[in-house]
């Protein structure tokens, strides 16, 4: 079968200011700033700042928009009645897609098409995303919802919101370190799902909306969920070598491990291996120790058997970074949807106001039919009564 262009892979489909991916080398460039400066110099707020204004905010703009978000949080109390009449055993994910749908519904400027108002909305999303996320889990546990706080960083104030408790100096920061990671990837699944549905001038609503649907998807985002089974699965260090030859050997895959872009390791693998080790001690837990011991077995195994190398993604070490933060493994995807929210948005007023483009154009790509064929004619119509064991 002739795999020309098949899922699109290196396709130039558009231009864009945001986000630059050298897989060679493995460099992540958010606006022109390396994600290495970014993890070690800032913060989850300044760089969505960056990510959406195109430029690094001095004090006063910072402080402007950290304000902002912390006024944005609060969510509808009709969405809070909607949540609490969900059953609770609904996917996180899934309750998280139609919660950004419908806070359209409560954008009193729903029809204002600048890009002041797309801004807006882009701050709101930021701000409530977490809230959703945080609420649900409570509504699912049968705890009690926590208001957001007055101040308290992004990442304080989610893990506020998840826990009712106050979380450490040391959470907050590996928490934050994570949103950075994980804020912007360029054309991935998630983010080509916004561009394309905002291409036809949906809302901003909309497009997330639909991105949140692609990264649900365990090929993307929820990947680092089927790392984390995975580990548990494997459950001793002992036993990752034997684990992993199996899974090669088979035909299955090891998850975490590999990238569609990334031709050498993830830099935001490196950084969150770094992360998880820290934590695994803290905590006095396995989680690191599997983790690293799958990544060598893997790379093994695929040079002997397949003489191919191999290297680990962003979801390899998240997985253990969050179970070790005591976080249910179905919130990895929500988190990483509160993290790809600024890029998401960044995106879609990209897309929108022709930012890096001479205009907007609507998405329109091309399929090859390959099905049935009757001729030039097409195929003869046998009406119904006439048909007998076709």
């Amino acid at each position: 079968m002739d795999a020309r262009n098949i899922g699109l892979r290196n396709i130039e489909v558009a231009d864009t200011k945001i986000c630059s991916i050298d897989g060679e080398n493995g460099k992540l460039i958010y606006r022109g700033f390396d994600i290495l400066d970014l993890v070690n110099h800032s913060t989850f707020e300044e760089t969505s700042y960056l990510l959406l204004f195109g430029e690094l905010p001095d004090p006063e703009q910072l402080a402007d928009f950290g304000r902002r978000l912390r006024e944005a949080r609060n969510l509808p109390e009709p969405m809070i009645k909607n949540l609490k009449n969900r059953p609770k055993r609904a996917q996180p994910m899934d309750v998280l897609q139609s919660c950004v749908a419908e806070l359209a519904e409560y954008d009193l400027n729903i029809d204002d098409y600048t890009k002041e108002a797309h801004v807006r909305r882009a701050i709101s999303l930021i701000a409530k995303i977490p809230a959703i996320v945080a609420a649900w889990n409570r509504i699912r546990t049968s705890q009690h919802i926590v208001d957001p706080m007055e101040e308290g960083s992004h990442a304080t104030n989610f893990l506020y919101m998840l826990r009712g408790v106050e979380p450490s100096a040391d959470e907050a920061k590996v928490m934050d370190i994570c949103y950075i990671l994980h804020a912007e990837h360029s054309f991935n699944a998630s983010t080509f799902a916004a561009r394309e549905i905002s291409s036809t001038r949906a809302s901003m609503y909309a497009a997330v909306s639909g991105a949140v649907g692609a990264l649900s998807g365990e090929l993307h985002g929820g990947a680092n969920v089927q790392v984390m089974k995975m580990l548990l699965e494997i459950g001793d260090p002992s036993n990752v070598e034997k684990w992993v030859a199996n899974r090669l050997s088979t035909g299955g895959r090891v998850m975490g491990m590999g990238h569609a872009v990334y031709r050498t390791t993830d830099p935001r693998a490196d950084i969150l291996s770094r992360l998880s080790r820290a934590i695994s001690k803290e905590k006095n837990n396995k989680w690191f120790e599997i983790t690293e011991r799958v990544e060598k077995a893997t790379k093994k195994w695929m040079i002997e058997n397949k003489k191919q190398s191999i290297y680990p993604n962003v979801d390899l070490y998240s997985a253990s970074i969050y179970y070790s933060m005591g976080i249910p493994m179905d919130l990895n995807t929500p988190i990483f949807a509160i993290s790809r929210i600024s890029g998401w948005t960044a995106h879609v007023i990209e897309e929108k106001f022709a930012e890096a483009a001479p205009k907007p154009a609507l998405y329109r790509p091309k399929a090859v039919y390959i099905g049935r064929y009757c001729g030039p004619m097409g195929c003869e119509y046998v009406p119904l009564g006439e048909r007998h064991g076709q």
